[in-house]
């Protein structure tokens, strides 16, 4: 997108909602001071992450244009409050460790965010063809789907950051109690089953003793599984809003602060 569309973009995002304009500066700005933080203190890696908070920001600017759709300012908002509380909050602020149930919000909230990206665009394929004509029901089970499979895309790309790359982005669970055929002596299959664990010593080949207080150190199993299911909880709060919009075609409060649209909808 040329700089004088985006210009154009802007004039018409305040137009169409100025707190929301005006929440997009904030966010900007404060990307920036924190840029400028990071430069100050020779953080680099958080200087590349702000850049590429930066850039995403642009990124439904740029979707607009090329699509040739509507992102309704409130859906822009909460995407945008998205990435500023994973990236700035999260990663460069260390949120996820600071506060209990950070990254669960955040998993929920991506939860609900792509079940309406999912029913955006099977909503703009239902509009703009005279092929289909999709009930209520299949549209959402598909915003549904769309949004577990990216979901379960993002497990993935954190399981491969861990082992690629010894990141730690499959938090650790500290857990008292696990079942295992691996201790059966016999190697018959036959399931042990441990429970009270107070303390885990592990020792490695090279003499470093690392100690667990309070039970076994489970690496990254319950927190991906947590982050599905918060995932879907996401996905199924959108999905029973965006069917019951469609099923009352009265009420389109939804498809208009949540749906992304042809831009020349209102004149359709």
């Amino acid at each position: 997108m040329k700089l004088g569309k985006y210009l154009i973009k802007l004039k018409d995002s305040y137009k169409k909602s100025k707190g929301a304009f005006a929440f997009f500066v904030l966010l900007r700005v404060m990307v920036m001071l924190t840029l400028i933080r990071s430069i100050v203190t020779h953080e680099y890696e958080n200087l590349a992450t702000c850049i590429l908070v930066l850039i995403l920001f642009l990124l439904p600017a740029f979707i607009e244009d090329i699509m040739d759709v509507d992102i309704p300012p409130v859906f822009e908002g909460i995407i945008f409050a998205f990435i500023f509380a994973a990236e700035v909050l999260g990663e460069i602020d260390h949120y996820y460790v600071k506060i209990p149930g950070w990254d669960t919000m955040l998993h929920t909230i991506n939860g609900f965010l792509f079940a309406a990206v999912g029913f955006s665009l099977i909503y703009l394929l239902n509009r703009g063809s005279k092929n289909f004509n999709l009930s209520p029901l299949y549209m959402t089970l598909v915003a549904f789907c769309f949004s577990m499979t990216i979901g379960v895309i993002w497990e993935f790309f954190e399981c491969g950051m861990d082992l690629l790359f010894n990141m730690d982005m499959q938090k650790d669970f500290i857990v008292q109690k696990f079942s295992s055929v691996t201790l059966d002596p016999a190697q018959a299959g036959t399931v042990i089953h441990v429970k009270d664990v107070t303390e885990t010593i592990i020792k490695t080949a090279s003499g470093d003793t690392f100690t667990v207080k309070g039970g076994y150190l489970d690496i990254g199993i319950l927190d991906s599984m947590k982050d599905l299911l918060v995932n879907l909880i996401g996905a199924v709060v959108f999905s029973i809003i965006g069917y019951a919009t469609l099923k009352n075609s009265k009420s389109n409060k939804v498809t208009e602060n949540l749906v992304i649209m042809p831009k020349d909808h209102e004149n359709a």
